[in-house]
């Protein structure tokens, strides 16, 4: 798979750096071909940083992914050179993101017409008072509507680069490289923007944080609120409240997002039986596993995995 990352004059290095870590680190052994396409051979990146692209702007015409990390100001229209590769892109079905900011980039394509997408919480308004086609969803970190991918501001693009991964490579894949990087594997588009407390401070915040990684490595296990009450060493009410602080949401969400992650795995890796994969993922029949997939995605499982062959 050939992924464009497009580097335009001005551009954040965390923002470039983020589709880089994620597809571009020599642990990643899925072995897609990364190329950093700029506008120009050399790029003045914001904080004085200079860059040299190895590959012009043209060269994402060959790509089967195209990813625009960010823009530099919101109020600037993106340059009509990019907009022009976005929409070529688009038009020979490859996939697209734009990240953070990108989204303005896309819209300006007109890529999100009549589709769901998100961008950086405080420009969300501006995005929607811009772009009235577009159906704005403001709390998502990442939107992924088949396609094309948005996702919100600055660090969100890293989730949205793993949700991404996992398409093109798998779950597991996405989420050992997501190990590596040393960041959780557990956030699902859906998840609020802002949240209390994201990252685990207390010692009762830390045992959460470690049984929800474990029910993430198997979540076809289906403890009660109060077993996991009583291995957090909390209360029922306290647990409730430590969950919604750390994903965004309820236990129950949490846990059937966390099964239809392993079911995509499951069905990306070419197994077949919606019983069985149901099954494994935790679910409790084929039935309960269209439904999840029906009210978390939008679409059958044969859809969703219709979907994922890019290219």
């Amino acid at each position: 798979m050939r992924i464009a990352i497009i580097a335009y004059q001005g551009i954040s290095p965390f923002m470039l750096s983020t589709p880089l870590a994620v597809f571009g680190e020599p642990f990643l052994a899925s072995g897609h071909d990364v190329m950093v396409c700029g506008e120009s051979n050399r790029i003045s990146a914001s904080s004085g940083l200079v860059i040299e692209t190895a590959h012009p702007l043209a060269a994402a015409s060959q790509a089967d992914v195209v990813i625009l990390p960010g823009w530099r100001d919101s109020a600037e229209p993106v340059s009509p050179a990019i907009v022009r590769q976005l929409r070529s892109a688009h038009e020979r079905n490859a996939l697209v993101a734009g990240l953070c900011l990108g989204a303005f980039g896309l819209a300006e394509a007109g890529l999100l017409d009549g589709r769901r997408a998100t961008t950086h919480w405080a420009r969300v308004a501006e995005l929607g008072a811009r772009y009235l086609a577009v159906q704005i969803n403001p709390e998502a970190i990442y939107v992924d509507d088949g396609q094309v991918v948005t996702s919100a501001g600055i660090a969100a693009g890293l989730d949205c680069c793993l949700h991404l991964l996992a398409r093109l490579s798998g779950v597991a894949e996405a989420n050992r490289v997501a190990r590596h990087l040393v960041v959780a594997p557990q956030r699902s588009g859906e998840q609020p923007q802002l949240i209390e407390r994201p990252a685990p401070a207390t010692s009762a915040e830390r045992r959460v944080a470690d049984i929800l990684e474990q029910l993430w490595a198997d979540p076809s296990q289906n403890p009660s609120l109060d077993e996991l009450a009583s291995r957090a060493r909390v209360s029922r009410r306290s647990l409730s409240r430590h969950i919604r602080a750390r994903t965004g949401g309820s236990l129950g969400g949490w846990l059937r997002r966390a099964r239809i992650a392993r079911a995509q795995d499951i069905l990306l890796r070419g197994e077949k039986g919606l019983e069985r994969i149901a099954a494994r993922s935790g679910f409790a029949d084929a039935p309960s596993l269209r439904k999840a997939f029906r009210g978390e995605l939008g679409m059958t499982p044969t859809q969703w995995l219709a979907r994922q062959r890019i290219g």
